[in-house]
């Protein structure tokens, strides 16, 4: 939670200080017209769409910190190697009634499907000595210790993906009310100069419009992002109730 506070503030320190700097107007006055040319040119438009821009950037800066955040913690959910290779291997391993094998596959893989699975096999291996219970009682005690794993992992998973569905909603509204904020001032400075300025009009446009630029643009990396996110979470999900099928089908072959 951090993050934010900390995105706002670098978010606010960029808009004054490096798209609201004098050299990016003409004649060193932020009062006057973005310089014609150069980055300035573009620092000084972007500065004159008003005081949406600093939120929409904060908005920008939080939707990346949080991809990057969830794509290194998935890339360590998904392990050194697939799930679904995973479940092959611990398969193998069991067919030939070798548990040891199977858990040693699961601290190789070193993802959520490989923490599953290992609390699994290690009910699994208790379960094969246990004199108290009947096979289905077996059966249901490692499904269950799998469900229990399971529950542990995907809520670590989906953490902070509740931003990036919110800002996909939120920013492409930031940018439109921006977009009207600017309108409403372009056409209200020409009502009051007189004669209508078709330059003055199409500049302040110009500015509404950088609104709904980076509105829409935040809100597209955060769907993308998102609709990516959930799918590799949905690999995830499969390998692990694959994983929980092959010990319980495992155990009810190999130990009735």
């Amino acid at each position: 939670m951090l993050a934010v506070p900390i995105c706002i503030a670098i978010a606010y320190v960029f808009f004054y200080l490096v798209l609201g700097n004098p050299d990016n107007f003409q004649g060193g006055n932020v009062a006057n017209h973005p310089v014609e040319e150069g980055i300035g040119k573009w620092f000084g438009t972007v500065y004159k769409g008003g005081l949406i821009v600093p939120i929409l950037i904060s908005v920008l800066l939080i939707c990346i910190t949080f991809v990057i955040e969830r794509f290194l913690y998935l890339s360590k959910a998904k392990g050194k190697f697939s799930g679904a290779e995973l479940v092959r291997k611990v398969q193998y391993h069991l067919a030939n009634k070798n548990v040891d094998a199977a858990l040693a596959e699961c601290d190789k893989q070193k993802g959520s499907v490989g923490n599953v699975i290992k609390a699994g096999l290690r009910k699994y291996k208790e379960m094969i000595s246990n004199t108290d219970l009947d096979t289905d009682q077996k059966i249901l005690t490692i499904k269950n210790e799998i469900e229990e794993t399971t529950a542990l992992e995907l809520p670590m998973m989906e953490k902070n993906l509740v931003f990036l569905s919110t800002i996909a909603s939120v920013a492409t509204l930031l940018g439109l009310f921006g977009t009207v904020l600017g309108m409403i001032k372009a056409f209200a400075a020409m009502s009051s100069g007189g004669a209508p300025d078709s330059a003055q009009l199409a500049l302040g446009i110009s500015e509404a419009l950088i609104n709904t630029a980076l509105g829409i643009g935040t809100s597209a990396v955060a769907i993308i992002m998102y609709n990516y996110f959930t799918t590799n979470i949905d690999s995830i999900t499969y390998a692990i109730d694959e994983s929980g099928f092959t010990l319980t089908q495992s155990f009810a072959a190999n130990h009735k």
